[in-house]
């Protein structure tokens, strides 16, 4: 029988196995951030167990809070700060230098095929775009991942999401891994790794990937990949090229994690997004789905692009381009958060800053604030905010607040009209 992807990284990093169904892997990486970090290190602190297993695997970063907001946020990240200095971790990107985790780790070329990487936090799962087994994990795995650089991971079953068709204009990645999620629902893929395939997925950019990546936690599932080639190569060529001849001999090594013909998986689903509209989500689950022809004229309170999802240079530039010559709804706030300060540069260069601003936004530093409802954009009680985050619980982004999941395209064209709208960029197909 052949193996997915994730069986065979499973294979390649096992250090035991102490039940059938319980895999302890050898890390890769271990990913930081000052909220879920300090817990882990204060804990190992008084245990007497203040080391780390490798400083040159960690990678830490001031993202959630930044700069900080209050006592407590500033002491999360004096936390933060000290343990890196203490350890030597020369990968920590403090307040100038930090940017969003999951779109600043990618960036920095710390996400390679193969790898087995964890962070104390859902959306870890980010990176299995680039063909790695990423998760989320909590405080006790998190303490053990830096202690050790092991992790105890259940039997990786794997589904398998076939995305066929091509996509109408001002249709999107974000529409498509929507869809997916209102298909399947918010516990179908729990406990599994969905692996997604097909012409669509192969066409897609890295950034695209990722935004499909990120969001498999919302249907439950321990990570999303996406079988690795000559994009995810060229991706990665800066950051690799030392290590490879060539392009080709990159794509040839990596090769080793593709699925074989024959591996087995829990369940096959081919989902075709020839006819799909733009998305967008109702209620307070990311499963709550619908064209956002049925929820048109639904008012606003605030547009917010950014996150760990929605907040890349090309998520930016399809923003910038619904935006041009227009401005926002004065009845609407519009905050734009660019993921990392290489992002806000280059977005600074192609003057897509000065579009978002002409338009009536406010663009602030890199940071995941608002997304939680931590800083930067919390709602008032009873206010709705248009999206491009990747949850619409309730009180996500404020107590009382209600968040509407959607593309930047759908999400800028909202801000013009005040109201949920598709953009022009799919009205005009």
């Amino acid at each position: 029988m052949g193996k997915t992807i994730a069986e065979k990284i499973f294979d390649a990093h096992l250090v035991d196995r102490p039940t059938p169904d319980r895999y302890v892997l050898r890390l890769d990486a271990v990913f930081c951030h000052e909220i879920t970090t300090p817990m882990a290190i204060n804990d190992l602190v008084a245990r007497g167990k203040d080391r780390v297993f490798d400083a040159s695997r960690i990678k830490a970063v001031i993202d959630h809070v930044t700069p900080a907001k209050d006592g407590k946020t500033a002491t999360q990240g004096l936390i933060l700060r000290q343990w890196a200095r203490r350890h030597g971790i020369r990968d920590f990107f403090d307040i100038g230098r930090n940017g969003v985790c999951h779109a600043l780790f990618p960036e920095k070329g710390f996400v390679r095929p193969g790898y087995t990487i964890i962070m104390g936090d859902s959306h870890t799962c980010t990176h299995g775009a680039f063909g790695a087994f990423a998760a989320g994990v909590g405080t006790t795995d998190l303490e053990v991942g830096i202690l050790k650089g092991v992790c105890a991971f259940r039997f990786p079953a794997t589904m398998r999401i076939e995305v066929t068709g091509t996509l109408q204009p001002g249709v999107f990645a974000k529409d498509v891994i929507l869809s997916i999620i209102g298909r399947i629902g918010v516990n179908g893929a729990t406990d599994r790794v969905i692996e997604f395939h097909g012409p669509l997925i192969a066409a897609m950019s890295m950034e695209e990937r990722m935004t499909l990546c990120n969001m498999a936690i919302e249907a439950g599932a321990t990570c999303g990949i996406c079988p690795p080639d000559r994009v995810t190569v060229d991706y990665l060529w800066p950051f690799i090229q030392e290590e490879f001849d060539s392009p080709e001999a990159a794509l040839q090594s990596y090769a080793r994690y593709a699925p074989d013909a024959d591996a087995y998986y829990e369940q096959t689903i081919e989902h075709d997004v020839s006819g799909l509209a733009p998305q967008v989500t109702f209620g307070y689950r990311p499963d709550n789905v619908k064209p956002v022809s049925e929820m048109a004229g639904t008012p606003i309170d605030q547009v917010y692009i950014g996150s760990c999802t929605n907040g890349r240079i090309e998520d930016l530039r399809i923003a910038a381009r619904v935006l041009r010559g227009h401005t926002i709804d004065p009845a609407v706030r519009g905050i734009v958060s660019p993921a990392t300060p290489q992002i806000f540069a280059q977005a600074l260069r192609e003057g897509i800053i000065d579009i978002f601003m002409a338009a009536g936004f406010c663009v602030t530093n890199p940071t995941c604030g608002a997304c939680l409802g931590m800083s930067n954009g919390v709602l008032a009680e009873g206010e709705v905010c248009a999206a491009t985050t990747n949850r619409n619980f309730s009180g996500r982004m404020g107590k009382g607040g209600m968040v509407h999941l959607m593309s930047p395209a759908t999400a800028a064209a909202s801000a013009i009209a005040g109201k949920i709208v598709n953009s022009k960029l799919y009205e005009s197909s």
